[in-house]
């Protein structure tokens, strides 16, 4: 059950595997099964959300009032987010490695539709930078435990 509460936290928003990775790890799960969910768990969606996410952001835009959050978020990848061509791969990949509040494989997946990108040319990039925030998270959560555990 723990496993599968795992593999759920990871797939949601925000949270993604830097919250499923230390749960796992927290609840005395074995390592590389952890890992192995957290992994595929917050890549499920991703492709989903690239090939769909732009028809739902531009179907939502269209309400006069539901639609001022998405406009505004439609506006902000117009002027700000297509500055990224440029440094595409290195700096998806990094935006998405960095294990920080607001970043991680939706909010790439995000900036890849507000660029218009097509799946092969940004999924690359979200999946070594969700391998790379997994690294991360891994090592501070057993860091962390091990330090628990001793003051305990």
């Amino acid at each position: 059950m723990k496993y599968l509460i795992t593999f759920l936290i990871s797939m949601l928003p925000i949270v993604e595997l830097r919250g499923a990775i230390p749960y796992g790890i927290g609840f005395g799960l074995d390592i590389l099964p952890v890992i192995l969910i957290s992994v595929v768990g917050n890549l499920l969606p991703i492709p989903f959300l690239i090939l769909f996410g732009g028809k739902v952001l531009n179907w939502f835009a269209k309400f006069p009032k539901l639609g001022k959050p998405f406009r505004k978020i439609l506006e902000i990848g117009e002027k700000k987010v297509a500055k990224m061509h440029k440094t595409l791969f290195w700096g998806l990949f990094l935006f998405v490695a960095i294990p920080l509040p607001g970043t991680g494989a939706w909010t790439g997946a995000l900036i890849s539709i507000l660029l218009g990108l097509k799946l092969r040319k940004c999924f690359p990039p979200i999946v070594l930078g969700v391998l790379g925030a997994g690294a991360i998270m891994l090592t501070l959560s057993v860091v962390a435990k091990g330090l628990f555990e001793a003051l305990i």
